[in-house]
């Protein structure tokens, strides 16, 4: 299986390496550590050297109580690093919500839309719709990042995650967007309990029978706080431990702040002969 982006068919036969890049004074785990564009770019070559498949290039926080940010500041922080990004060859993925972020992005070439949201803002499905080849990834969130973990409520969470998805490949779909382009996130950590979250990992096959590719996020999330007693800072060890479950309950893309030690992980995991996407 491929995914499909805009310069890249990224081959999903064995698991990929999301490496994070956030552009942003306010992240929950590296809020300003990259800023400027020098920084940035050193911070993507450096993620690439350590075994990066794929970049995701935020500008606006999504962490728990996040405040929004106007598209014009977003783009302020974006586009200068994507100029120059586009040259490392390798595929880029733009982390917003927002339809004029997106097309300013996919004009400058890059391949992939993060979208927490799922193209449900103004503009965002025609956004991604309207163009020849990016790829999506289509996330789960209840709420907002401002309020979104105030007292997040599900019937069956997973059975919840999974038609939202399966409701938004579909509304691409109408809209001519190829199966081949859409890999959907159950989005741990936006709008659910630690509960909700375990249940999707243990669940996660659960979402995988709708026939599209896994991309999940547990990189430092405050699940795995919750359960170790661990600080942000001090989650790497529970960061791997949870993406590799989730590699063997079939995810596809792995989206972390820490490339290399995930990357070695993976090479662990494959040389014991389980390198490859478990079946379903």
């Amino acid at each position: 299986m491929h995914w499909q982006t805009t310069r890249f068919a990224i081959d999903l036969s064995r698991p990929r390496v999301m490496g994070i890049v956030n552009l942003t004074p306010d992240s929950f785990s590296d809020g300003g550590a990259h800023a400027g564009v020098r920084a940035a770019l050193a911070h993507c070559e450096q993620l690439l050297k350590d075994g990066a498949d794929i970049l995701d290039l935020g500008a606006e926080s999504s962490r728990p109580g996040a405040e929004p940010v106007p598209a014009d500041e977003e783009l302020r922080r974006l586009l200068p690093v994507l100029r120059e990004a586009v040259s490392l060859a390798v595929p880029l993925s733009i982390d917003t919500y927002k339809a004029e972020v997106m097309r300013a992005a996919l004009d400058l070439g890059a391949d992939i839309v993060n979208d927490i949201y799922a193209l449900r803002g103004p503009g965002a499905l025609e956004a991604v719709a309207g163009h020849p080849s990016c790829g999506v990834c289509l996330m789960h969130a209840q709420g907002e990042p401002k309020s979104m973990q105030a007292a997040p409520q599900y019937g069956d969470v997973v059975d919840e995650v999974r038609g939202f998805l399966r409701a938004r490949c579909a509304a691409l779909a109408e809209r001519g967007v190829a199966a081949g382009r859409i890999v959907v996130d159950p989005g741990i950590g936006f709008g659910k309990t630690v509960a909700h979250n375990l249940a999707l990992l243990a669940r996660q096959r659960e979402l995988l029978a709708e026939g599209r590719p896994l991309l999940v996020g547990w990189s430092r999330k405050s699940t795995l706080g919750a359960l170790t007693g661990r600080p942000v800072g001090e989650r790497l060890v529970p960061s791997v431990a949870a993406a590799l479950a989730a590699v063997q309950h079939g995810a596809s893309v792995l989206r972390v702040h820490d490339v290399a030690p995930m990357v070695d992980a993976l090479k662990v995991w494959g040389a014991a002969g389980l390198g490859g996407i478990p079946p379903a």
